[in-house]
């Protein structure tokens, strides 16, 4: 077994990064500051209508990044970012192993340097995820607690294939001795709408589940999974302002 590789704190393979792709990021601002009081950083605001991510902080740390949408074709969503300390390389890896590429690696400007270096893929079953190869942004700096992301599930029809594909790919983050994966897969069966394509739903931590709900529906939100018990806690599926898909998790 090869050594693991540690990003700037993250392994290859761990989630490091969300972000929101958001036809309105002001509005996008408005809504995930009340609801998780998140702030966000005036000089980001310079750059809301051309730049790549306003960063959303909670006490001062990274923990997530609302992307304007220049394209309105592309899916309002959020995305969770793989750590990685070669992307170029690592697309070459997907590809080989039946997944694809949807944008190549691209180096991303910031205030202080290059924040980094992201693309877009996808598995065999075309749930997208991204990559993120840390420059002077390293990825979170608060995870695992209340209002910060904790968990992301990949929803997949076959279980097989995606098993093989994350479990080659990113071995010694789901299996290494340390490992403590930050990401799990549930098999979408009939009980799932059919037309529901396999994707990855990040979760954001809260202190009450039905509380953030009712925050959610007065911000314009709604839910669209009310909660329901798994093994990791009480969950519960939720659409923000503009139509981005979210879960809200109550350890």
């Amino acid at each position: 077994m090869a050594e693991s590789v540690v990003v700037a704190g993250f392994s290859e393979g761990v989630p490091c990064w969300v972000d929101a792709q958001l036809p309105d990021v002001r509005a996008g601002k408005r809504f995930y500051g009340e609801l998780f009081g998140w702030t966000f950083p005036e000089a980001a605001d310079e750059t809301a209508g051309a730049g790549p991510m306003i960063p959303a902080e909670l006490d001062g740390a990274p923990v997530a990044g609302l992307t304007p949408k220049r394209d309105g074709r592309m899916p309002t969503v959020w995305t969770v970012y793989f750590a990685t300390p070669d992307a170029r390389a690592l697309t070459r890896r997907i590809a080989a192993a039946g997944g694809h590429v949807i944008t190549a690696p691209t180096e991303l400007p910031g205030p202080s340097g290059g924040l980094g270096s992201a693309a877009l893929v996808t598995d065999p079953e075309g749930a997208v995820f991204g990559l993120w190869q840390p420059g002077s942004h390293a990825g979170f700096g608060r995870r695992h607690e209340r209002r910060t992301f904790c968990w992301a599930e990949l929803y997949a029809r076959d279980t097989a294939t995606v098993d093989r594909f994350y479990g080659t790919l990113f071995h010694d983050a789901l299996f290494g001795p340390d490992a403590t994966p930050d990401f799990g897969r549930v098999p979408v069966t009939g009980v799932f709408p059919a037309e529901m394509p396999p994707h990855f739903l990040v979760h954001f931590g809260v202190g009450d589940c039905d509380e953030a709900l009712a925050t959610v529906t007065r911000l314009g939100g709604r839910v669209q999974v009310p909660p329901f018990d798994a093994s990791y806690g009480r969950v519960a599926v939720v659409t923000d302002n503009q139509g981005a898909s979210f879960a809200v998790l109550e350890r």
